[in-house]
């Protein structure tokens, strides 16, 4: 799976359960607590969410567990999380996998709280499906992983999912290639902020002639890129910019300059 894929976004929907959250005490899970297998779901996700906080991942995956089958849709994202990434459990990213596609087969109702799970479950499972799962049931596919990018791009429109999607267009991955849709999907996740979408984008402009703007917004990316990120968004700038004049080096830093300050 690209774990680097949900790793980036998990801070996305961090806050939601930050804000509901509110103070619990630490004990343990037992009836002292206050909390045990019987309260409400919400209850014990609050706890399980404080738990976790406090390195009690053992009472933290016993609560969202009971949350779980009482319905809790972020108790159920919890628990893939850990799965997903080993954290107080034995990582199973075939565990993972069932419980974010639990949550993508259920749906969401437009504005509902659990809109940003179910958006994480989507982009969770379009990594699986990139990559499949060794040893179990679930093989790469790439139609699916597109079509998965496709609904988090166009129902919610989030930039990492119009970026990833857009690049499976441009190499043809799950479906023909389309440069021109994967420019549309760039073109919007670059104008949200996203630092891959806004590099790819200029190096497709660039390759089509308008070497100025195309230049220009590769260089702006870069004020923008994320750690792991940057070095193939300064790669393919600095490819770029050895096949250009001088004086197009020196109007793209500028034009750059210009796009950072007006937000274009």
């Amino acid at each position: 799976m690209l774990k680097t894929d949900i790793r980036s976004l998990r801070a996305l929907f961090i806050g939601l359960i930050l804000a509901s959250a509110t103070a619990v005490p630490a004990f343990a899970f037992d009836m002292n607590a206050g909390v045990n297998k019987e309260s409400g779901p919400f209850d014990l996700f609050k706890f399980g969410f404080k738990a976790y906080k406090n390195g009690q991942k053992k009472d933290a995956v016993e609560a969202y567990r009971y949350a779980a089958e009482k319905g809790h849709t972020g108790s159920r994202w919890a628990l893939a999380n850990m799965y997903a990434y080993g954290d107080g459990v034995v990582q199973n990213d075939f565990e993972a996998f069932k419980i974010y596609s639990d949550i993508a087969s259920q749906g969401v109702e437009p504005g509902s709280e659990d809109t940003g799970f179910f958006i994480n479950a989507l982009l969770s499972l379009a990594g699986y499906y990139r990559e499949g799962i060794p040893g179990t049931p679930v093989k790469a596919d790439l139609f699916q992983a597109r079509q998965l990018y496709f609904q988090a791009a166009s129902a919610f429109g989030v930039s990492e999912a119009q970026f990833r999607l857009a690049r499976m267009m441009l190499a043809g991955e799950g479906g023909r290639v389309d440069v021109q849709q994967a420019k549309k999907w760039l073109n919007q996740a670059r104008k949200s902020g996203h630092a891959g979408a806004m590099a790819v984008f200029g190096n497709i402009l660039f390759d089509e002639g308008q070497t100025l703007r195309g230049l220009a917004f590769m260089t702006a990316a870069l004020d923008r890129c994320n750690k792991k990120d940057c070095p193939w968004m300064q790669q393919m700038q600095e490819d770029a910019f050895s096949l250009s004049t001088e004086n197009d080096r020196r109007n793209a830093v500028a034009l750059a300059q210009s796009l950072e300050r007006s937000g274009d």
